[in-house]
């Protein structure tokens, strides 16, 4: 189940990224501005920030309904844009449809770790599942071009609807797969519960600094580095990034949970983006750039299932699909306004890179106010006792 989950949020980030590294060769091929192109993967974020907390509730109330419902979005955004390869109207249609369904994927990370694993492996569990949204990004990063030289749109297009349809068939087959905890009872009502739930508002602040971060940094790395005279480098350390990213979100996260240690590393995080971010604004030899961004992304990147976890174990079983939708959201508003901040600094490289370092410093706040351990806002039995009166 794991296996066919991961794959499935693979495709989905494959599919949400295809244009990513081929922005300029599609905008030739598709006659139309860079800009257009990008705006193919900006509505990812914008939708997500709209769907993520109803869609949350829904993963709840109907887990497999909405696990299913976002495969079969994955793979009709994919299957339209093989069908109209050519047409940029075409084209946002099959985008809009996966950005439909991504969230439906993703808030279910923590949802399937509760329904599918004994407690103490249920950390390892939502790694894996985060890591894959990072392997994602290095397939989109890395193949995008080579399939774009061999034949096109229409070959990338068609690769990435073989990788979504595989996908989607693994998962609905493993759906079959009977849980381990069956659901216990779903709060009914509205969200209220969030807007006094101060653990989880401070998850959503760090994850909007964090996910900010990585997505300026990818999104601006390039021309930073072109401004410092290293353009050619900017797509192997991103590379470099997201792999050691992927390697911190699946080993840092079981580590901190066994020791109790999941603020601790949130600090770590937090403080050693502030450091680097810093240190890139005063110096800027590209060997030095490599170690310090490739030592951010292993600490960053592991915040993310550490972050669900917690809102996991806080809110409960019965919200964290609502809860993870929660954080989720704000992690993605996080990367659309960062991004736009920084790009009216990219041209002053010492700027952008010290602006990255301030806007880490709240995240200290945050997480120094967390508590020392993750614990359940209430007890089960409070929770399921007071679920029929949540309004």
């Amino acid at each position: 189940m794991l296996a066919a989950y991961s794959l499935l949020v693979t495709a989905s980030q494959v599919v949400w990224l295809t244009f990513a590294p081929i922005t300029t060769q599609a905008a030739s091929a598709l006659g139309v501005s860079e800009g257009s192109v990008g705006i193919l993967s900006g509505i990812n974020p914008l939708l997500y920030a709209l769907l993520a907390l109803p869609l949350g509730r829904w993963t709840d109330r109907r887990f497999n309904a909405t696990l299913c419902a976002g495969a079969l979005l994955t793979v009709a955004g994919a299957v339209v844009r093989c069908v109209w390869p050519m047409s940029f109207a075409g084209i946002m249609v099959g985008q809009l449809l996966n950005a439909a369904g991504q969230p439906m994927i993703l808030n279910a990370t923590t949802k399937l770790a509760v329904r599918y694993f004994p407690p103490a492996q249920r950390t390892l569990a939502v790694s894996v599942g985060s890591a894959a949204q990072f392997a994602g990004i290095l397939m989109a990063s890395t193949a995008g071009n080579a399939l774009f030289q061999t034949g096109g749109l229409q070959t990338v297009f068609a690769v990435y609807a073989g990788v979504a349809v595989t996908a989607a068939a693994c998962l609905l087959a493993a759906l079959r797969v009977r849980p381990t905890a069956p659901d216990g009872p779903v709060a009914k009502g509205s969200l209220r519960w969030l807007r006094g739930d101060r653990v989880t508002w401070q998850l959503a602040g760090l994850l909007f600094i964090g996910m900010g971060v990585f997505n300026a940094l990818a999104t601006w790395l390039d021309p930073i580095l072109n401004r410092l005279g290293y353009g050619q480098a900017a797509s192997t350390l991103i590379t470099l990034i997201t792999v050691s990213g992927m390697i911190g979100a699946a080993v840092l996260p079981p580590v901190a949970a066994a020791r109790g240690r999941r603020r601790g590393v949130l600090i770590c995080a937090t403080a050693v983006t502030t450091l680097v971010f810093l240190t890139l604004a005063l110096t800027h030899d590209l060997v030095l750039i490599t170690v310090a961004l490739v030592l951010e992304g292993f600490v960053l990147l592991a915040g993310l299932p550490i972050a669900l976890e917690w809102s996991e174990i806080h809110a409960g079983p019965d919200r964290a699909g609502a809860a993870a939708g929660f954080l989720l959201c704000a992690g993605n508003l996080g990367g659309a306004v960062l991004v736009l901040l920084l790009e009216f600094l990219i041209d002053e490289p010492r700027l952008a890179f010290g602006a990255m370092a301030l806007i880490a410093v709240p995240g200290l706040l945050l997480v120094a106010r967390l508590p020392a351990t993750a614990a359940p806002q209430r007890s089960d039995t409070q929770r399921h006792a007071l679920a029929g009166d949540l309004q």
